[in-house]
């Protein structure tokens, strides 16, 4: 019996709006992608990741994508990336996302949000700043864990759930004094505040600070939630599989869906992420596992920074170096099904995610033989095709073959 091959690669905020810099045309419109292409001329369409009054955010379009109704399982993103740090969660307590920020405290009218990542501070120098934040920033039911870059995880027990929280890269550029002045009355804003002096003095951000880097001025508590139960993969699809990413947000989804997640040497979010790396495992876990997820965080980080010429350098690395590798590493198996993705659009002109339906792709090996030439994977050409999945979580059984419709509209 021959056993298809199936995976999903997920290029993060690809879509994007049209720019002006760009002569009206948008990141993907503009970028060399014949990978991408060749997929997208068998079958390209939009898929509403976001459903209708939730936020925009990474986990509750790639619940989507794999094929979860966020609606139903979502908390919040921390839980997912607690598990994917190996953090079991107590029923009585809540974790926080704990980004590491650049605030701009100069005036006591305004505190501008400068940077989500701190200026891309590397993982040595967070975890140097958040081992340290584990020793000097004590109170009481509150645990530290380092992950990432400027990604970190914050648990409380019997922490404020229900805690009004703003995703930082939702605030770039903007004041933020109003948020921050209540002290005292919001928990979460008395503990970001208890930061600020510590990390004021911190050697990392000493160092930086010489280098004339963004320093990271603040800790950023968001995305709270607690612990969920989700079905796995394998019960629902009957596919065991894995996932590669270089975010805890990500695997962590995965490791709920019970998907085994692969560590890539030089994996880190940005734009000098192991692309190679991740097509490499990716295909070498295929001999094992039926279904890989491989996720690639660097456009939406462009996105958020809004820069146009990243953008599109991570979006043709992204094709060249992992979705074209891939396409020619599966050759290797009797049958396979390819998907490409954005799991939301990124727009540049607002630095942040937005809920609109974003473009995917998809093609079995046979129909790669023949595609129609002249289409390519963007988003107008995803939305002339009149191709697009309402409910996001009905795309991945579409894809492995588990529903026989595919949901067309003219748009």
């Amino acid at each position: 019996m021959i056993r298809e091959k199936y995976i999903l690669l997920v290029g993060d905020g690809m879509a994007d709006y049209p720019l002006a810099e760009l002569g009206g045309k948008t990141p993907l419109e503009v970028a060399h992608t014949p990978n991408m292409d060749r997929i997208a001329a068998c079958r390209v369409g939009l898929v509403n990741t976001i459903p209708e009054g939730m936020d925009p955010g990474s986990d509750v379009a790639n619940l989507s994508l794999l094929g979860y109704d966020p609606t139903v399982y979502r908390t919040g993103r921390a839980p997912f990336e607690a598990a994917s740090m190996g953090v079991d969660l107590k029923k009585t307590e809540v974790a926080f996302r704990m980004n590491l920020v650049t605030l701009d405290r100069s005036s006591e009218k305004e505190i501008v949000m400068v940077s989500h990542s701190s200026g891309d501070i590397s993982t040595e120098e967070g975890k140097a700043i958040i081992e340290s934040l584990k020793k000097d920033l004590t109170l009481p039911g509150i645990s530290i864990y380092p992950g990432i870059a400027y990604r970190h995880l914050l648990v409380w027990e019997q922490g404020p759930e229900n805690a009004k929280t703003i995703p930082p890269h939702d605030v770039l550029d903007q004041n933020m004094v109003s948020y921050l002045n209540h002290g005292g009355e919001d928990p979460v804003v008395d503990v970001i505040r208890r930061s600020w002096d510590f990390l004021k003095g911190h050697p990392v951000n000493m160092n930086r600070r010489k280098r004339g880097l963004n320093e990271a001025t603040s800790i950023w508590l968001w995305g709270q939630g607690r612990a969920l139960d989700i079905p796995l993969f394998n019960d629902k699809f009957g596919f065991n599989g894995g996932v590669i990413s270089a975010v805890d947000l990500l695997r962590g989804i995965g490791v709920y869906a019970g998907l085994k997640p692969i560590e890539v040497e030089g994996a880190t979010g940005y734009l000098d992420t192991n692309y190679s790396g991740k097509a490499k495992e990716a295909l070498e876990a295929l001999n094992n596992l039926d279904f890989m997820f491989v996720h690639v965080e660097a456009p939406d980080e462009a996105s958020h920074s809004g820069n146009i010429k990243d953008k599109i350098e991570a979006i043709e690395a992204f094709d060249k170096k992992v979705v074209g590798a891939v396409l020619k590493g599966l050759e290797q198996f009797d049958d396979y099904g390819i998907m490409v993705a954005s799991d939301h659009f990124t727009p540049i002109s607002i630095k942040t995610h937005s809920s609109d339906p974003a473009p995917f792709a998809w093609a079995s090996r046979e129909e790669l033989a023949s595609g129609e030439k002249g289409i390519g994977f963007t988003e107008e050409f995803a939305k002339k095709s009149g191709l697009c999945f309402k409910k996001g979580y009905d795309l991945m059984p579409a894809f492995l073959g588990h529903s026989p419709q595919t949901q067309r509209t003219q748009r």
